[in-house]
């Protein structure tokens, strides 16, 4: 990175604006390779410099990539028309202008969201072309039936007439009611839609991997952590389904347990 001015190297990583960024630089809450900056129109070298804001270090990555636990309640949006949105949920340090979410889970869904201010990133996850796979928890009203497995395979006919891509899915070997399934589509509502076509009803959904991304176990609904770049990465590497089924409900019973499933 070339020669950057340090007010606009912060406001690109915080939520300060540059008036703002003015004021704590005064103050002396900015430091500089642990040096206190009382001028924020310095030039800094944006790929070196330690930079700390009221002593919260930044990263140098001009994007951030927060994956969150979403609860239930809360909206897959900026605007807080609709509800409140999932952005309140991040702590003030870890947000920057501009940050959104990329993709959605409905209001009353629950588990993992990326939630970022990198634009391309959230292009390449929501393109069709890519096929992200996702996975999902699913509560059923009623047992599941061994026939899901060959019509979801075939691609689920929806209400509307629409056609899914063909999916995963398969019962929990302890409850009849319990199920996961893997899809690589992201239309409206779409999991709840293919399990009516086929004459049932989701009660809770919780979604626990995108891509080969896995939610944490440890990450407790409401929380949410910094991704590393290795974990954006894996953002687009395909998820085994059998292998991950196989693996899943053992090591991830507190997840159920916390997504009251």
């Amino acid at each position: 990175m070339a020669q950057i001015r340090l007010d606009k190297f912060i406001s690109e990583r915080t939520e300060y604006s540059r008036s703002q960024i003015k004021e704590l630089a005064a103050k002396g809450r900015i430091t500089v390779d642990g040096v206190t900056a009382k001028r924020s129109d310095v030039k800094i070298d944006g790929d070196t410099a330690v930079v700390s804001v009221c002593g919260q270090e930044l990263k140098s990555s001009r994007y951030r990539y927060i994956l969150l636990n979403k609860p239930q309640g809360y909206v897959c949006s900026t605007d807080d028309k609709d509800g409140e949105t999932v952005i309140k949920l991040i702590p003030p340090e870890m947000r920057t202008k501009g940050m959104f979410p990329a993709g959605r889970l409905d209001k009353d869904s629950t588990g993992a969201l990326l939630i970022t201010d990198d634009g391309e990133l959230a292009h390449q996850i929501l393109s069709p072309r890519r096929k992200i796979t996702k996975i999902y928890i699913v509560k059923l009203a009623r047992p599941f039936e061994n026939n899901y497995i060959n019509k979801f395979a075939e691609g689920i006919k929806l209400a509307d007439g629409e056609t899914c891509l063909p999916a995963r899915v398969k019962s929990a070997e302890n409850s009849d009611k319990l199920a996961m399934i893997q899809i690589c589509e992201g239309k409206y509502h779409q999991v709840k839609r293919m399990f009516a076509a086929v004459g049932n009803h989701v009660e809770r959904l919780a979604r626990v991997s995108l891509g080969a991304l896995i939610l944490p176990e440890k990450l407790a609904i409401g929380e949410c952590m910094e991704l590393l770049h290795k974990d954006v990465e894996n953002l687009f590497k395909p998820q085994d389904f059998d292998l991950f089924y196989s693996q899943f409900f053992p090591v991830f019973s507190a997840n159920l347990i916390n997504n009251d499933l």
